[in-house]
């Protein structure tokens, strides 16, 4: 009995100790972990910058750049012969047909002849019959000259008959020159080619009443042409004999190269353009009369860098292209506004925003941005060069 609280006591006690230790045991863990973690968090690398982009570059360089402008020319015969009857009447016959090579004198289309006919076969006989008083008026004069010399008639007499033969022999003379004018104009009413050439479109057909400014057709000599250009006022100034022209198809194509060989000291009131001709000597007769073409002007040639085609991003309208810069000891790729012009090749000639020696980027710009690292490797004439 005396013993009993002793031993509870002593019980107690050791259960107050066993739970400090617990305590500290936890809390030495809570201590080791938070420090692990610490010294991870502390020991751990830092986080590396991005690696720099591998892209080809070409050094851009200097050309000689032309200065152009494109009109639109039509290209013109420069052998052409517009046919207009000179004679009124009715076309009764057309002999040829559009395409047709007709030589210098063929017929190409008959107008209804008849009613000259009847005046030339009415002067014919009027003609025929002075011919007959002036034959009688001549054997009249000489019976006179006779009389006269036998003394039977007077010189009056004598040269009464004389008038009359004189008056017969000029009427005669009058009738000749009015029978070989009809004559004349009896054969305006067969149409006839003027000269060599190819038979153009023909408007008109038979039944058609034509008068002298209806154009019945045209005659083209083919070969050699002419290509109108007509050059706005406000550039005239700049046109010159001897100036380079490069006539071009729809697609670009050069399909021949000339010089101006007119330019028309007059603007054109309507239009307030320039007529400027450009000699085209078309030995293959590739190109045709009346085809539109378009005709560039090489004003002038200036020194200029380019870019290739490749390299050019267009982004809303505008032109752009990455160069690549040095800036400390990186290269990194920088964006730059383009304003261009033709093409030479498959380069564009750059009016500005591009230096000549620029390091322009030819490869990756769809995955560049501006600032982005990047390792060069140079490109030239198709062989590439470690860079910087």
């Amino acid at each position: 009995m005396i013993f009993a609280p002793d031993g509870k006591e002593k019980t107690n006690g050791m259960r107050l100790r066993r739970a400090q230790q617990l305590l500290l045991l936890a809390a030495f863990a809570a201590f080791a972990t938070g420090g692990c973690n610490q010294k991870t968090a502390a020991d751990a690398p830092a986080g590396d910058a991005p690696p720099a982009m591998h892209v080809q570059v070409q050094i851009a360089k200097t050309v000689k750049i032309p200065e152009t402008t494109e009109y639109l020319s039509i290209l013109k015969s420069r052998h052409s012969a517009a046919i207009n009857p000179q004679v009124e009447g009715q076309i009764t016959k057309i002999f040829v047909k559009s395409g047709d090579h007709a030589k210098a004198g063929t017929p190409l289309l008959q107008i209804d002849p008849l009613k000259q006919e009847s005046s030339v076969y009415s002067l014919e006989a009027s003609r025929a019959a002075q011919e007959a008083n002036r034959q009688l008026a001549q054997v009249s004069l000489e019976r006179a000259k006779k009389l006269h010399e036998a003394g039977v008639i007077s010189k009056q007499e004598l040269d009464s008959t004389q008038s009359n033969y004189d008056s017969a022999t000029a009427q005669v003379k009058a009738l000749d020159h009015q029978v070989n004018q009809q004559r004349v104009e009896l054969h305006y009413y067969t149409v006839s080619a003027p000269m060599d050439g190819i038979v153009g479109d023909i408007p008109v057909r038979m039944g058609d009443r034509v008068t002298v400014s209806t154009l019945l057709t045209t005659v083209n000599e083919p070969g050699a042409l002419e290509a109108y250009i007509y050059v706005p006022a406000d550039r005239s100034k700049d046109l010159k004999l001897g100036l380079p022209v490069r006539l071009l198809d729809e697609t670009g194509s050069a399909l021949d190269e000339t010089r101006i060989t007119f330019v028309s000291p007059q603007v054109e009131t309507d239009t307030q353009t320039v007529l400027a001709k450009a000699a085209v000597e078309n030995p293959r007769a590739k190109l045709r009369i009346a085809q539109q073409v378009r005709a560039q002007i090489i004003w002038g040639v200036h020194l200029g860098p380019v870019i290739p085609v490749l390299a050019v991003l267009r982004i809303n309208g505008q032109f752009f292209a990455f160069v690549s810069v040095k800036e400390g000891n990186t290269s990194v790729a920088r964006q730059k506004r383009l304003k261009l012009g033709d093409t030479i090749g498959n380069d564009f000639a750059v009016l500005d925003g591009l230096k000549p020696g620029d390091h322009v980027i030819v490869s990756g710009t769809q995955f560049l941005q501006d600032g982005m690292p990047v390792t060069e490797q140079i490109q030239n004439d198709g062989k590439s060069a470690s860079g910087r």
